[in-house]
């Protein structure tokens, strides 16, 4: 299949290109930017006239639902809003049901999303057996079936005996750690930020205290044992400021937030918004800006969705019982854009948090648009606005703080492996 891509304004942080180019696709693979190669006939034109070409995006954090919880979302489901909203490559964390612990659970999962020709899934395997933080799992044959990182997803490791020694045998095998930094004794049964509001609302609150303390027992083993760590999610300003240091300190560390966390404060719970249940709970406004400012500078590598789909009962019951999570793969692009115009962020370097940066944090080849690497494409109209509508998201997650917004950045084509699979209608 040949594809040509015409018109368009190509955006790739990863080789600096901001122009208006025409991309050659064939075999899957990018052939040309801006020059047609001999001979080349096109099976299929696609006119990106006042859009933007720019990688696939790809996210490092979107919970699919499958094995296990499959009432929630299916495979299919997610995958599909993954690419209405441009999202080519996506990680999952490993705790489904059953835990992503044993290699032939691994092996299923990526063949079942392979079978579907959507976007690529690569899945992060459980650090510690269930995810009980006691023992290990065997890290070498869940990288072998196809695991990327390791994670514990929101649960902690309170042994930092076992959290060590999975920092020391990730660091001899070049093994990434997707580490939520929360300290579980300060933060056991909170459900927002400790500050004004929750106690206005009579919410049990999480301290910012529960990040930091959390992070330094993180960065100070990293550091001893010259693992390579990524603090997923951080939500706090004194979180920013250590990871800061740490970078300087030449730790082997990464980072993202959610973009939840770049739009969001404690003040958008004050209605009981159990959309607004989330983990980490939304901070202060200066928490918010610090995020910002970590992001503009570097401290913060990536954006990720942190997708969380979750049944529309759920999302009902009272606000310190309802479960947590936000829909968030079909809203990436637009959060990201809209964070970026606030900020006076340019394009290459905002489409930068969602692509290349991550791509490079999970060790893949994605988030790029170099010459014979995938083509897996994102097209979008920064221009176009469009309203956040529940019942218009391919998710089977419908819960969305975001819900009602109206918004600019919409896909028309999403492409992977030089195919088709997502076009506006």
């Amino acid at each position: 299949m040949k594809i040509h891509i015409k018109n368009g304004r190509v955006i790739d942080p990863k080789n600096n290109i901001d122009s208006k180019l025409d991309v050659f696709i064939a075999a899957g693979k990018i052939l040309s930017l801006g020059q047609i190669p001999d001979g080349f006939v096109a099976n299929q034109t696609i006119d990106a006239s006042n859009f933007i070409v720019c990688p696939g995006l790809v996210d490092l954090s979107a919970r699919l639902r499958e094995p296990g919880d499959e009432y929630k979302a299916t495979l299919v489901s997610e995958l599909q809003a993954a690419v209405a909203g441009g999202v080519t490559s996506l990680a999952c964390p490993p705790d489904t049901d059953p835990v992503l612990d044993e290699p032939g659970l691994v092996e299923m999962l990526k063949h079942r999303a392979k079978q579907l020709n959507l976007a690529h899934v690569y899945p992060l395997g459980a650090l510690t057996r269930q995810l009980q933080g006691k023992v290990l799992s065997e890290m070498g044959e869940l990288r072998e079936a196809g695991c990327v990182g390791f994670s514990q997803a929101n649960i902690a490791i309170t042994d930092t005996q076992v959290l060590w020694r999975a920092m020391e045998y990730a660091a001899t095998f070049g093994f990434t750690l997707f580490l939520h930094a929360e300290e579980p004794f300060l933060a056991k049964d909170g459900v927002a930020h400790d500050g004004e509001v929750a106690s206005r609302l009579g919410l049990k609150g999480i301290p910012s205290a529960a990040e930091a303390l959390a992070l330094a027992s993180i960065l100070r083993i990293a550091q001893e044992t010259g693992a390579r760590v990524h603090i997923s999610r951080l939500s706090t300003a004194e979180g920013v400021a250590m990871i800061r240091v740490a970078k300087q300190q030449g730790l082997n560390i990464s980072c993202d937030v959610s973009a939840n966390h770049l739009h969001l404060t404690e003040h958008d719970i004050a209605y009981f918004d159990a959309n607004c249940h989330l983990k980490p709970p939304l901070r202060t406004q200066r928490d918010k800006e610090a995020l910002s400012a970590g992001l503009k500078d570097g401290t913060i590598d990536a954006i990720c969705s942190d997708h969380t789909p979750v049944d529309d009962d759920a999302k009902l019951a009272p606000f310190a019982e309802a479960e947590l999570g936000a829909t968030g793969l079909e809203l990436l692009l637009a959060l990201t854009l809209k964070w970026a115009h606030q900020e006076k962020v340019d394009l290459l370097q905002a489409i930068k948090h969602v692509t290349q940066a991550s791509a490079s944090v999970l060790g893949i080849p994605a988030g790029e648009l170099s010459l014979n690497s995938n083509a897996d494409i994102c097209i979008f109209d920064a221009n176009e606005y469009w309203k956040i509508n529940p019942s218009a998201l391919k998710s089977q997650g419908k819960n969305s703080p975001f819900n009602g917004l109206e918004i600019a950045g919409k896909v028309k084509v999403t492409l992977v492996n030089g195919q088709v699979v997502y076009q506006q209608n």
